[in-house]
């Protein structure tokens, strides 16, 4: 069992707090007038929002140890974790977070999930502290990882690690880097257009340390104008209780207005943008999900 593994995000909160306040310190002395910059209340949020995801994160850890303990110690196949290992489980651990990122922009239930770190009109460093409290979804995803023999300490090592290389790309203040890093890693470019409510920005760059996931797998654009951070219907609400749970309170809402079994099944499980053929024959007139999605 790997127990010389370092928390890999306790060990960044320095970082973190630091570089946030020397962005809001650019914002207020050097500002620039195009970009979104911070609000007190906005931030404040984001804060509030992360700090709850690290409390709500230890009481799902409890049932999704239990499973990813289960399934390694019922496969046979064991990785070692050894300097040349720890690079390919990094790798085989981004592979996956791109398909679960992109899962939860496609499927509404999961999007209720994610649908808070989008949330945010403004784009800055205390935007990437803005994260659900519902991350229950997200561990299935990395079930192929373990049962190929990846210690699950090792994963969360991993994902850690993941998580804090994406602090960075929340920026406006830093521009287009030269071409080979943008080929091939997560940028902060590529991430404002992840983040912007532009149609054509729509579920896009889903990647967490590669962007050659999006290049591959057709799910790519280049920033080309300036994003327009947040929903396409904004919630307008910096109450952290709201924020974690407007999106699964809007499910409710429309399943129990559903006129039907398949209706209802659409409204969970199909994109955050569905709509049933056919639903004005029912008199329902349903606002469209927070954010919709392109696909």
């Amino acid at each position: 069992m790997p127990t010389n593994l370092p928390d890999v995000v306790l060990w960044s909160i320095p970082a973190f707090v630091l570089l946030t306040v020397l962005e809001m310190a650019l914002h207020r002395f050097h500002p620039d007038e195009e970009a979104a910059g911070y609000e007190a209340k906005d931030a404040a949020t984001s804060i509030t929002m992360g700090l709850g995801s690290l409390a709500f994160d230890l009481l799902w850890k409890v049932p999704i140890v239990a499973v990813y303990t289960a399934v390694y110690e019922l496969t046979p196949l064991r990785v070692p974790v050894l300097w040349w290992t720890v690079p390919l489980m990094l790798l085989g651990q981004d592979f996956l977070y791109y398909w679960s990122h992109r899962g939860h922009h496609v499927i509404r239930i999961l999007w209720a999930c994610h649908v808070v770190h989008h949330s945010s009109r403004k784009f800055n460093f205390s935007t990437a502290l803005r994260q659900p409290w519902t991350s229950l979804t997200v561990w299935p995803f990395y079930l192929p990882l373990i049962a190929c023999g990846v210690h699950p300490a090792a994963l969360a090592f991993c994902s850690s690690a993941n998580l804090v290389y994406q602090f960075w790309v929340h920026t406006e203040r830093i521009d287009k880097l030269p071409r080979p890093f943008e080929y091939v890693l997560n940028t902060p470019s590529h991430h404002r257009v992840h983040h912007a409510s532009q149609g054509g920005y729509l579920d896009r760059n889903f990647g967490g340390i590669l962007i050659v996931w999006d290049r591959w797998f057709g799910s790519f654009t280049a920033e080309t104008q300036r994003p327009v951070f947040g929903l396409t219907k904004n919630i307008d609400t910096f109450n952290p209780l709201r924020v974690a749970t407007h999106e699964y309170a809007a499910i409710a809402r429309d399943v129990r207005a559903a006129g039907s079994w398949g209706e209802r099944a659409g409204r969970v499980f199909r994109g955050p943008g569905w709509q049933p053929s056919g639903a004005s024959a029912h008199g329902v007139t349903t606002p469209a999900p927070a954010r919709e999605s392109t696909g």
